[in-house]
């Protein structure tokens, strides 16, 4: 079983969107795939087209009432992928895991009761750096950092390095970096290039090779509550997340 963490403090790059159709192509690919919405917001749980203020539970219930996975996970309409939900009850969570016994390790904990039930778990990270990001950095093997081609496209990446350095050390020794994902890609300026090759400079040997365009089917799907392979299933966008998927299937059996 992989646990991926996908994060970037830096909000609007793409992580919620990657979450969600980088989880279903990889569950069309066979593999059982298991998403733990970890961001108040809930966007993942509405993307993978659950009613986030009518789920009875969670992942608020596992962090904070302690309840176990198995209760709280949900079906999807999609074979091989399954939920743990949020919504806005997380927000609070913040605040009440203060004063909680081994706070960092809570979703670690829970999510060895899962046992090898699942290929991959994808965690979606709230877009700070607070003790959801650290909960999932304790509990994950690696980070997925979605990084959109702009201007500012580094600004912070320093800091998420840098707690990803403080969580190896002091949480979890075997923490690594999955790779760094390009995000909104537009071919058109040179800026989007020019991103690109900067990444590939800080982050040699950890940039995927898939990039993902700016695409209109993409930004679509959401509002129907589907990942994009059932948007469209022809679309950029569509083909791009199915080449990510395939890249991280095989990297992870190199890594084996």
């Amino acid at each position: 079983m992989k646990t991926i963490a996908i994060a970037n403090q830096k909000g609007g790059v793409g992580k919620t969107t990657t979450s969600v159709n980088l989880s279903a192509c990889l569950a069309e690919a066979g593999k059982k795939v298991l998403v733990i919405d970890s961001d108040p917001q809930g966007n993942t749980t509405s993307g993978l087209g659950i009613d986030k203020n009518s789920v009875e539970n969670s992942v608020y219930d596992v962090l904070i009432n302690g309840k176990k996975f198995t209760d709280v996970i949900v079906k999807t309409s999609w074979k091989n992928l399954d939920l743990c939900p949020s919504n806005i009850d997380l927000s609070g969570a913040e605040v009440e895991l203060v004063d909680k016994d081994k706070r960092e390790y809570i979703l670690k904990e829970a999510i060895k009761e899962l046992g090898e039930i699942y290929d991959f778990i994808i965690i979606d990270c709230p877009p700070s750096l607070t003790l959801l990001t650290v909960n999932a950095f304790t509990a994950a093997n690696t980070v997925l950092i979605p990084i959109q081609c702009e201007y500012y496209a580094l600004e912070g990446l320093a800091e998420l390095t840098k707690t990803i350095k403080s969580v190896r050390m002091g949480l979890n020794p075997d923490l690594d970096i999955e790779g760094a994902l390009l995000t909104m890609f537009d071919i058109r300026t040179n800026l989007s290039v020019d991103v690109v090759e900067q990444v590939k400079l800080v982050m040699p040997k950890k940039v995927f090779k898939t990039v993902i365009p700016r695409n209109v089917r993409l930004s679509e799907a959401p509002s129907f509550g589907v990942p994009v392979i059932y948007h469209d299933s022809s679309s950029t966008g569509a083909k791009c997340y199915r080449e990510l998927a395939k890249e991280i299937i095989k990297n992870n059996k190199k890594r084996r």
